[in-house]
Parts: structure tokens; C-alpha cells; sequence
């Protein structure tokens, strides 16, 4: 139950980034037309830097909980199921926001949003929530061995 709690956090949580996202570069779009190439690239900086921050709040708890690599959580599959329930539920969601008036999310039909649109945003979740993933776990791992007492050290054969 609680691995369920955590996919589907990150899936409404990101699928919601998106959506406002898209939101966002659709109304800027509108008023700023010849900035479209900029509000991109802020708008893909932004949502894949809160992917990343997060995958490394994950790798940090689960390297904590879990000190041995072979032990850890299957982060793996939480992140994929994120990023597929987050990347349909955005294209459905911005599919059903285009039809507002003053709404410009790109006038894509309903099988787009749900089949291409949807595979890029589950590919801009997935990926970077795994490089996160193992970011943290890598900084955990590292603390742990700059805080592990050293071994001793055996003593010198002498050369006589």
C-alpha cells in the first residue's frame, strides 16, 4: 500500500507540474510569441529539475533505510508506474483544458496526447527520476564511507 501511495504521489504531483507547464507556455505563447523557443527550454528545465530533485529524495531515503546496495527498494518500477499514470493523466488533462476558451495547449487531438505527447512526458519523468535516483543513493553511499571508522591498518613487515 505504501509503494502504491508513492507512485501515484509522484504521478499526480508531476502530471500536475506538466499540465501547469503547458499551461503556462500556452498562454506565453499567446502573448509572446517570438520568446516561444525560450519559455521551452525554462518550462523543460523546470519540470526536469523537480523530476531530479525528487528521484534524489528518494535514492537519499532508500540508501538510508537500505545500506546495502543489493537491498535496496525497487525505485525502478515506483518511478516507471509514476511516469506512465503521469504522462497519460497530463495529455488527458490538457486534451480536456484545450477545449476552454483562452486555452492554447496546441489543439492536439485526444489519441496524440494520450500515445506520442504521453510517451515524451513519461520519458521526461522516467529518466530523469532514475538519474536522480542514483545520484542520491551515490551521495549517501559516499557519506557513509567518509563516516565509516577506517580499518586498521596491519603493521609493517620489517626489512632488516
Amino acid at each position: 500500500m505504501i509503494d502504491m501511495n508513492a507512485w501515484v504521489l509522484r504521478a499526480v504531483g508531476l502530471g500536475a507540474l506538466t499540465v501547469v507547464l503547458e499551461t503556462l507556455l500556452g498562454f506565453g505563447m499567446m502573448t509572446w510569441p517570438t520568446a516561444g523557443a525560450y519559455m521551452r527550454i525554462l518550462c523543460l528545465i523546470v519540470l526536469v529539475g523537480a523530476v531530479i530533485a525528487w528521484g534524489v529524495l528518494d535514492g537519499r531515503a532508500d540508501r538510508r533505510a537500505n545500506p546495502d546496495p543489493e537491498q535496496g527498494g525497487d525505485l525502478t518500477m515506483r518511478w516507471l508506474k509514476a511516469a506512465l499514470a503521469g504522462g497519460v493523466g497530463a495529455g488527458l488533462v490538457a486534451w480536456i483544458l484545450d477545449f476552454i476558451p483562452k486555452f492554447d495547449l496546441g489543439h492536439q487531438g485526444l489519441l496524440f496526447n494520450v500515445t506520442s505527447g504521453a510517451a515524451w512526458i513519461v520519458l521526461l519523468i522516467f529518466i530523469p527520476g532514475m538519474l536522480g535516483v542514483a545520484i542520491g543513493r551515490f551521495l549517501v553511499g559516499r557519506e557513509g564511507k567518509k563516516s565509516a571508522p577506517a580499518a586498521p591498518s596491519a603493521p609493517a613487515p620489517a626489512n632488516a
